[in-house]
């Protein structure tokens, strides 16, 4: 579902120096390894200086002078920490330089952390982990399979006296990961023959599927500063404006309310002026939600709940202690509503204006600025998110009745708009009423009132029978939201958990697998993509598919990159319309290279094509095909769900063509993207490859002899 972030009122700063979980477990250290006779940095942290990208986290007295080691002060068990978000992949080990005090015996200990909280081991570091350097200086190098034995994910270093000692500075520079046996190899470090064999199939025989450029959107949402500079570097091709509070957005003011989300406060939004200049200036589309709710913010400044008008509440904004969050401090009861404090009401002629105003500015600069609008945003759940200006849970026949008055607002205002709707966001929310689900689903008094049909069934009927009766299409896309339901999958609280890993990556099955039983409370097979088909041939055929928000989670992970992948090639393969990811992966994470093996995977604007054709899958792998017009170009992308085996994939083409070239592409961890790999042989009608575990392979063909397209 959309959420609110609060980094936007600068309220929850995170202190990795004060929040760090559980104390690390203290346990007896393995044998310590000895140093690689030579040392193959991965990636330098700290020389002279800190490097790529890793930053300063406290906490004991240190000074990091330009060019010089870095000095600290471990008196009292004091700590050093420093850290890269976004860090990912293996490595064999830790290395630096120190130089303690003289007459200091052994008191440092070394120990990892990751934001998923995992507890890493804490390494003492002891006359077997040193080579002396002279001059006082001795190289300290610990393996990745003391540090890290279970080769979890992690993105600090922490740096600890384990006893007390002086005030006295302690001198440490040369700091790096480097590259050995706890690395991620590459494709090319395979030897295909030696791996567990895949047979794989791309059937170029079946009939293909346009692919929607479209499928490639991301959410605009200006309080998530962390995703800001990342959003233009991989390939999306539309941004939507959406989120809870444009459900209230006062498009002639320019400021919406905050919601349940952040004490139903009006306040700036970001321009959709703005936000149509920046899409335009990188080449990306723009989708507009617009609101339907029936009220909007009437100023920048007002709240809904002053505790002046209405009384002590639950809890009040820190930096606004005037204003509540609605619920009564004894008990937790909502306080009844008043709309106008907060909010002015308005009419379908309200999105109509906002519509032609858009239509005139666009006939001036001679371009569309607006590839489609949706209807609002999750209406079912507007009884929670926006109680202090719709309190009472939607019914069918509301969420039907407004779609059909704005919805003609739009057209009228834009006879050639792409509308999309319901844009609900979730499981209960496709087949109940908000009016059922405070009910009870066993009484869905809703419902049963309309035939005991899905509410968005109906919908769609409904809005098919309007459009037979008056000629007003007001429907074009069928809108839904898809996030995985169970519990830790969605966020990135548990990445370097196996088990939740591997549960984030089957959570996508839900999207197409008529088999896969949800494993959350759903507990049924949810079939989203087909069920949508099935609904829209059902009662109002012609509607495209929609995926107005998805997120899989575990961003800084492999499975949250593999999620991704998968899920985009479902998109294609069932010919989605458009779908936006929630919001936009952090910049050179692994959800970023994700994406990015479908939207310049070589970094020079390779990506997946414009037709998708069938391929089969095997245990722990999928792989998705597609060809450009001519049929001669194929991209596959495959990918390893296994955590621990590399497989050897072999691919059969033999109904596609000769293979004239490929070249191949690798991702399996690390900030860095994807690594060319070595020319395969080349095989008539087939193609090998390597897939290292956890990892996303790109093969890049050209065909000769090619069987045409079968469209």
């Amino acid at each position: 579902m959309a959420r609110l972030a609060l980094g936007f009122l600068a309220l929850l700063v995170h202190c990795q120096a004060c929040s760090r979980g559980p104390s690390p477990k203290i346990e007896p250290a393995p044998a310590a390894v000895a140093a690689p006779d030579k040392l193959d940095i991965a990636e330098s942290i700290y020389d002279g200086g800190l490097k790529n990208g890793w930053q300063d986290m406290g906490w004991t007295p240190h000074d990091l002078g330009t060019g010089a080691p870095a000095k600290v002060r471990f008196s009292n068990n004091g700590a050093w920490m420093i850290g890269k978000p976004g860090l990912s992949g293996d490595f064999g080990g830790v290395v630096f330089n120190v130089k303690t005090p003289p007459g200091e015996a052994e008191f440092l200990e070394l120990r990892l952390e990751s934001d998923a909280q995992k507890v890493f081991p804490r390494i003492k570091i002891s006359p077997d982990h040193r080579t002396d350097l002279g001059n006082g200086w001795t190289q300290i190098f610990v393996a990745t399979s003391e540090l890290n034995p279970d080769g979890f994910p992690f993105n600090r270093v922490v740096f600890r006296a384990f006893r007390s000692i002086g005030s006295d500075w302690v001198f440490l520079d040369k700091i790096a990961l480097i590259k050995g046996s706890g690395a991620v190899r590459s494709a090319a470090s395979y030897d295909v023959s030696t791996l567990p064999q895949a047979s794989l199939a791309v059937d170029c025989s079946a009939k293909s599927v346009k692919i929607s450029p479209y499928i490639y959107g991301i959410a605009y949402y200006p309080f998530e500063d962390k995703n800001q500079s990342a959003q233009w570097l991989f390939g999306a091709t539309v941004r939507r404006w959406g989120g809870n509070p444009t459900s209230v957005y006062n498009w002639e003011l320019d400021t919406w309310n905050t919601g349940k989300d952040w004490f139903f406060e009006n306040g700036p939004a970001g321009s959709y002026a703005k936000f149509f200049e920046d899409n335009e200036s990188h080449q990306v589309e723009s989708t507009l939600t617009v609101p339907i709710l029936g009220w909007v913010a009437k100023d920048k400044t007002s709240y809904s709940f002053p505790v002046s008008a209405v009384g002590p509440q639950q809890a009040v904004d820190p930096y606004k202690n005037d204003a509540g969050n609605g619920l009564r401090k004894e008990g937790g009861a909502p306080i009844p509503s008043t709309p106008s404090r907060a909010y002015v009401q308005i009419t379908p002629a309200f999105v109509k204006r906002w519509v032609e105003s858009i239509r005139k500015e666009d006939q001036r600069k001679g371009k569309r600025s607006v590839y489609s609008y949706i209807l609002d945003n999750e209406p079912g759940i507007w009884n929670s998110t926006h109680r202090d200006s719709h309190p009472e849970p939607l019914t069918y026949d509301e969420l039907v009745q407004r779609s059909i008055d704005y919805g003609t607002a739009v057209r009228q205002a834009d006879p050639d708009a792409i509308i999309a709707g319901p844009a609900e966001w979730g499981w209960s929310a496709y087949l109940y009423s908000a009016k059922d689900l405070a009910s009870g689903t066993t009484l869905r008094p809703d419902r049963r009132a309309h035939g005991d049909v899905p509410i968005v069934a109906y919908y769609l009927k409904a809005l098919a029978d309007y459009e037979k009766k008056t000629g007003v299409r007001v429907l074009d896309v069928f809108d839904l939201h898809a996030y995985p339901y169970a519990d830790r999958v969605g966020g990135d609280a548990a990445d370097d958990n196996a088990e939740v890993a591997a549960l984030r990556i089957r959570s996508t099955r839900m999207l197409w697998d008529p088999t896969y039983v949800d494993e959350s409370w759903v507990h049924d097979a949810v079939n989203l993509l087909p069920r949508m088909r099935a609904w829209i041939d059902e009662n109002y055929p012609g509607r495209g598919i929609s995926l107005g928000e998805w997120n899989y989670g575990g961003e800084m992970h492999m499975s949250g990159a593999l999620a991704t992948a998968e899920a985009l090639g479902r998109y294609a393969q069932f010919g989605v319309t458009s779908a936006y990811y929630w919001s936009s992966p952090p910049e050179n994470s692994p959800t970023m290279w994700g994406f990015r093996a479908y939207r310049n995977f070589d970094g020079k604007g390779g990506r997946f094509l414009d037709w998708f054709t069938p391929a089969s899958r095997a245990t722990n792998a999928s792989i998705f095909a597609s060809r450009d017009e001519t049929g001669k170009h194929m991209v596959l992308i495959a990918l390893n769900f296994s955590r621990k085996d590399a497989i050897g994939a072999k691919i059969d083409l033999s109904s596609c063509g000769k293979v004239r070239s490929v070249s191949s592409y690798s991702y399996a961890g690390g900030a860095t993207g994807f690594v060319a790999g070595a020319q395969a042989p080349l095989q008539s009608r087939s193609a090998t490859a390597a897939l290292p575990p956890y990892s996303i392979t790109v093969l890049d063909l050209q065909l000769d002899d090619a069987v045409p397209l079968n469209k």
